[in-house]
């Protein structure tokens, strides 16, 4: 096989397995700085910078806290806490987190979301516990959806809602409230392996190395036919 059609075809199996998704996906990630025990999908996470990317979900023991850092936000992650980064919010399922932002950032947690009012700079806690979410605007003023209205908290106002909006001893209320008390174990692996951005890493160093190869074995001339 020629030197020419040996690259052609290493191009489009590269083209294959890496689209441009793939290259871009690091543009959803996010800095974790870990103060304590905590772990992402499941996986420990050591007392180091990481990233954690969408989709990723973060526990926390009681005695420790973790900070995720996007430009122009900090979310707080709490002790005890079981939460899924989304990117542009964060999904409690179980204990609490303070928010930071200048971006608009938010956070749910069941039927209640929590956003900034403005995109200028807010500060607001909020938590889950047993099924009560509660939430205090530190800095700035908050739009509050709970399934059923939607109002403004203005800064330095707090209140308390129910996680969803069905009556709380409908059953459907009570499995919810059971849910939410179960989260205090480490969450499992979520996901495929091969959806991992270090699988992704392994994989794409393999197929430089073999395309790196072929190409050296195709600079070489090749042994004539006859002496």
């Amino acid at each position: 096989m020629g030197s020419s059609a040996c690259r052609k075809m290493v191009t489009c199996v590269l083209l294959f397995l890496f689209p441009s998704s793939v290259f871009a996906a690091d543009s959803t990630a996010a800095m974790l700085y870990t103060n304590g025990a905590a772990w992402v999908n499941g996986s420990h996470v050591p007392r180091v910078s990481s990233a954690i990317f969408v989709g990723d979900l973060l526990q926390t023991r009681s005695d420790s806290v973790a900070n995720i850092n996007q430009s122009g936000s900090t979310i707080t992650v709490l002790g005890d806490s079981l939460v899924k980064f989304a990117g542009s919010t964060v999904d409690i399922e179980h204990g609490g987190v303070t928010v930071s932002t200048s971006k608009g950032i938010g956070a749910t947690a069941g039927d209640v979301k929590v956003t900034p009012a403005t995109f200028t700079w807010t500060e607001f806690n909020v938590s889950d516990t047993d099924g009560t979410v509660r939430i205090f605007a530190r800095k700035g003023d908050l739009t509050v959806t709970d399934g059923k209205e939607t109002f403004t908290l203005q800064q330095g106002q707090d209140t308390s809602r129910d996680e969803t909006a069905q009556d709380s001893d409908s059953k459907e209320g009570k499995k919810k409230k059971k849910r939410k008390q179960a989260a205090g174990t480490a969450p499992g692996a979520t996901g495929g392996i091969l959806n991992s951005p270090y699988a992704i890493g392994i994989g794409g160093g393999a197929v430089i190395g073999l395309t790196t190869w072929v190409l050296l074995q195709n600079e070489s001339p090749a042994s004539p036919a006859k002496p």
